[in-house]
């Protein structure tokens, strides 16, 4: 639209620098051109996750939000009024799985005794939140995901899906995978002229080894994800010859 300013929608993937790349645009925009901030509720587990949620502030802070940092699928922009750059980062689903297993362990009370296998088998999270979570961000559709408000909605894993996931990708405005998350931040500034500050790294967890079993696992049950990551890989390597 003319005369509208530059926004960005961030493809916020589950534990793959999300929150240390919003937390970089923070060098560029205040806190009342980030959604979701605190105007935007107490939950913040619901503002991050809640389609019909971000629709509401949408329509009530359309005018100064530039940034949309939840765990929101890609075709949330087709339910906005504005152009956004879309962007995303990726990062190796193993890795990926492993941390979000830590960071839950770490961060609520009735899973610091579980092991990570068992918060692993929670349906919950593993229906919504693990379970080729990147291919669901990037193929669920906006129909799809009304139902069930966000990218919770469950959907099937096929090859239709996967392949929709890479299209997706592909036709992102910018992206970068995780191992190399300083690299896409300075192509975020060059090309998009923001300042994003010095580097940081935030809701990082610590490695520590993993049962052999559960590494298996995640690799079988998040097969299209790895298959994702690999085309992502490739084309970013074709995109960033000298990388």
């Amino acid at each position: 639209m003319d005369g509208e300013p530059t926004r960005f929608f961030m493809v916020h993937l589950q534990k793959s620098a999300g929150t240390s790349l919003r937390d970089r645009f923070r060098s560029t925009f205040d806190d009342a051109a980030i959604y979701p901030n605190a105007s935007d509720g107490r939950d913040k587990r619901h503002s991050v996750i809640s389609l019909s949620h971000l629709l509401e502030r949408w329509r009530a802070r359309r005018h100064e939000i530039r940034l949309i940092a939840g765990h929101f699928p890609l075709s949330t922009v087709e339910l906005l009024d504005a152009e956004f750059v879309t962007l995303s980062v990726l990062r190796p689903p193993v890795e990926r799985t492993l941390s979000y297993l830590r960071h839950q362990k770490m961060l609520n009370r009735d899973d610091r005794d579980r092991s990570l296998e068992e918060i692993y088998d929670d349906p919950f999270r593993f229906n919504g939140l693990i379970r080729n979570h990147m291919v669901r961000m990037f193929s669920i559709g906006a129909d799809e995901m009304r139902a069930g408000d966000g990218v919770l909605t469950d959907v099937p894993d096929t090859r239709e899906r996967l392949e929709r996931a890479k299209e997706a990708v592909a036709g992102l405005d910018a992206f970068g995978i995780q191992p190399r998350f300083d690299e896409f931040c300075t192509e975020l500034e060059r090309r998009f002229g923001l300042d994003l500050g010095p580097p940081l790294r935030k809701n990082a967890t610590t490695p520590a080894e993993a049962p052999p079993r559960l590494i298996d696992r995640i690799l079988e049950d998040n097969a299209l994800d790895v298959e994702l990551y690999e085309f992502a890989q490739r084309l970013y390597r074709e995109r960033n010859p000298g990388a």
